[in-house]
C-alpha cells in the first residue's frame, strides 16, 4: 500500500513573529515544568488538530505539524483511495483522488492540504486546555520517574502546608506529605520551616504521583545516624535493628566488623556530639545504643538496659523469652506504660515476658506440683518417683512414653525393667485420655470422618467440637490461619504497663503446636471429598460435591 509524504501547504499569512512566538512559549513552558520540550510541541500540535476539526467537522481525519525549528504550522486532511466510497469524510474514489495527485492508485493514502485557521476564543480556550492537561500529564510522569526509586532516602524540604493535620511538603520538583500517623508526636510544623523526612513510598495514582514521607519510622533514624557517623556510611559499623517511640524514646543496635571500632562510642561520638545531632533532628528523642550480639539471651539482656537481668529462657518454638529480673529492677525493666519492654520486644522481634525472682520461683513451684500430681495419678506411682522424673525435665506422659528407655533407666535409683513399666503405664494413660476425649467428642456430636483426617488427636476434635466445627465441610470452610495461627500476646504485666489491648485468640488450635504445612494438609485433606463424585464420602451425607474449584482450595488452603 502506498502512502504520499506527509506534506502539507505551509500556514502562510501568519505573521513570522507568531511563529516565534510559538516556539517561545513551548521553549519557556518545557523549561519551567522540566518537562521534554518535544512533549510541548506535541500538545501544541493535538490542539490544533482539534481546534481544525471542531472547524472542518471532527469526522475527519485531521493532522497538523509544528516545525521546531522555524516554526512553520502545517495542516492537512489524510483521506483513502478505495473504488466505492462508504464514509466521505475519510475515503475518495479514484476520480476524485487522481484530481489531487494524478498518480494515486486505490489503496493509497493521500494528503490533502488544509488552509490555516483562525482561532476563535472558545477554540483558543479549548487549545489552552489541552496544552495545559498534556503537560500536566507529562510533569506528573516526570515526577513519578524521578522518585519511584528513591523510596527509604532522606529528602529534604519546605512546608508548604498544614492540611487536616497532615503536612504537605515542596521537594523543589514535587510535593511530598507527611501523614499524622508518620509524624513525631508533639512536633510544631510550621509553613516555611526546612524538614527532613523519610520518602516511605511513592504510589502512582490518577491526581498524580503521591509520595508519602516518613518522620517517625525506624529506618530514618538509621538513616540519621547514617549521615552523622561515617563508619556506618562506609559499612564498618551496622545498625542491626531499631525500634522506636517517636518523639519519646528509641533503641538500636549495632555491631562493628572491624574489632578495633568501638560500635557504641562511634555512635555516640566524641562528648555525645554525633548521637546528639540525632536527637536533636528527632525532638529530643532519648535513643539507646546496644551492642547487637547473634546470641539471643545476650541481646535481650542488653536491650533491657538501664535494667539489670538476672535469667533469660528462650522458647524458640513460641518466639518468646522469658526474662527474670529482680524485684526491685522490675519497674525499670518494664519501663513507663511499658515502653521499656516494648521497645525490646520490637527490636529483639519476640515476645519478652517479665518476671520477678519471686514470680519465676512460684511459678516454677506450681510447674512442679502440677507435674508431679499428673504424673503420681496417672502413672500410679508415689509422689518421691513422680518428683524425681519432674527434677529430670519430663513435662509430660508423651516424653515419658515415647522418649528411649535408655534415657529413664539412667535416672539414679531406676533399671530397664522400671523404665519398661513407666514407659507401658504412660502409654495405658494416654490410650485411656483419648478414650476419655473420643467420648467428649462424640457427645458434642464431632463427626467420626474428622478423626480420620491427619496430625488431629482426640482432644484436637473436643476443641473443634467446641467451636461448633462438627463436619468435614464446617473444617473445610476454614482457611489455615483461621486453624492453627498462633496467639499474639501484649507482654505480661498488661495492668502495670497501661495496655488495655486486648489478646489475639489465634486459630481455633493455636494451643497444639502444628505448623503451617500440617495446618494446609489438614484443610485440604478436609476439602477432598468435595472433589469426590462418590457423594457419600462427605462428612454430611447431604452436602452437595464439588462446591468449589481446586484453585480457590488451593488458594485458601495456604493463607
Amino acid at each position: 500500500m502506498a502512502t504520499t509524504a506527509e506534506s502539507g501547504a505551509p500556514a502562510t499569512g501568519a505573521p513570522t513573529a507568531n511563529r516565534a512566538e510559538l516556539l517561545a512559549i513551548a521553549d519557556a513552558v518545557a523549561k519551567e515544568k522540566l518537562i521534554d520540550r518535544g512533549i510541548v510541541i506535541e500538545a501544541m500540535e493535538d490542539a490544533i488538530q482539534r481546534a481544525a476539526r471542531a472547524r472542518y467537522g471532527a469526522e475527519n481525519d485531521i493532522r497538523a505539524k509544528l516545525d521546531p525549528v522555524t516554526g512553520d504550522l502545517r495542516l492537512w486532511r489524510v483521506v483513502e483511495v478505495v473504488e466505492e466510497v462508504e464514509d466521505h469524510f475519510k475515503q475518495l474514489d479514484l476520480k476524485g483522488a487522481q484530481k489531487l495527485t494524478a498518480d494515486a492508485a486505490v489503496g493509497d493514502f493521500i494528503v490533502d492540504p488544509l488552509p490555516p485557521i483562525e482561532f476563535g476564543r472558545i477554540a483558543a480556550q479549548a487549545a489552552k486546555q489541552v496544552i495545559f492537561q498534556k503537560v500536566r500529564d507529562a510533569e506528573r510522569e516526570r515526577q513519578y520517574e524521578e522518585f519511584k526509586d528513591r523510596a527509604n532516602e532522606v529528602i529534604t524540604g519546605v512546608v508548604k502546608r498544614v492540611e487536616f493535620g497532615h503536612v504537605v511538603v515542596d521537594l523543589g520538583r514535587a510535593e511530598g506529605v507527611i501523614r499524622r500517623d508518620q509524624q513525631i508526636p508533639r512536633e510544631m510544623v510550621r509553613v516555611g520551616d526546612r524538614i527532613r523526612s523519610l520518602i516511605l513510598r511513592v504510589a502512582r495514582e490518577a491526581r498524580g504521583p503521591q509520595i508519602f514521607l516518613s518522620r517517625a519510622h525506624p529506618d530514618f533514624m538509621k538513616k540519621l545516624f547514617a549521615q552523622e557517623v561515617p563508619e556506618i556510611y562506609d559499612g564498618i559499623i551496622e545498625i542491626k535493628a531499631a525500634a522506636r517511640d517517636p518523639g519519646s524514646r528509641a533503641k538500636i543496635g549495632v555491631i562493628s566488623y572491624d574489632s578495633s571500632i568501638d560500635p557504641v562510642g562511634a555512635c555516640v561520638g566524641m562528648k555525645g556530639s554525633r548521637v546528639q545531632a540525632v536527637v536533636q533532628e528527632l525532638q529530643g528523642e532519648k535513643i539507646d545504643i546496644i551492642p547487637w550480639s547473634e546470641d539471643t539471651a545476650t541481646f535481650v539482656v542488653n536491650a533491657l538496659q538501664p535494667a539489670t537481668v538476672s535469667r533469660v529462657v528462650i522458647d524458640e518454638e513460641e518466639s518468646r523469652i522469658e526474662v527474670v529480673v529482680p524485684d526491685d529492677q522490675l519497674s525499670l525493666a518494664i519501663g513507663r506504660r511499658g515502653q521499656n519492654v516494648r521497645l525490646a520486644s520490637q527490636l529483639t522481634a519476640s515476645q519478652i515476658d517479665i518476671l520477678t525472682e519471686a514470680d519465676a520461683s512460684e511459678k516454677r513451684q506450681r510447674e512442679f506440683v502440677e507435674r508431679s500430681a499428673l504424673f503420681q495419678t496417672d502413672l500410679d506411682v508415689d509422689e518421691t518417683l513422680a518428683q524425681l522424673l519432674v527434677a529430670e525435665g519430663f513435662t509430660s506422659l508423651e516424653e515419658v512414653a515415647y522418649v528411649g528407655i535408655d534415657e529413664i533407666a539412667s535416672i539414679e535409683g531406676l533399671d530397664d525393667e522400671i523404665a519398661g513399666e513407666l514407659q507401658s503405664r504412660a502409654a495405658e494413660a494416654l490410650e485411656r485420655r483419648e478414650a476419655a476425649s473420643r467420648e467428649v467428642r462424640r457427645g458434642l456430636g464431632v463427626d467420626d470422618a474428622l478423626a480420620e483426617l491427619p496430625y488431629l488427636t482426640e482432644a484436637m476434635l473436643v476443641t473443634l467440637g467446641k467451636a461448633k466445627i462438627l463436619t468435614l465441610d464446617d473444617l473445610a470452610d476454614l482457611a489455615t490461619d483461621e486453624l492453627i495461627q498462633k496467639k499474639r500476646q501484649e507482654p505480661r504485666r498488661r495492668a502495670e504497663t497501661g495496655n488495655s489491648r486486648p489478646e489475639d485468640k489465634g486459630g481455633v488450635l493455636a494451643d497444639y503446636g502444628l505448623t503451617e504445612e500440617q495446618g494446609n494438609e489438614i484443610i485440604m485433606a478436609a476439602r477432598a471429598h468435595w472433589f469426590d463424585d462418590d457423594p457419600s464420602a462427605s462428612g454430611s451425607g447431604d452436602q452437595p460435591t464439588a462446591t468449589v474449584s481446586g484453585e480457590d482450595a488451593a488458594a485458601d488452603g495456604t493463607q
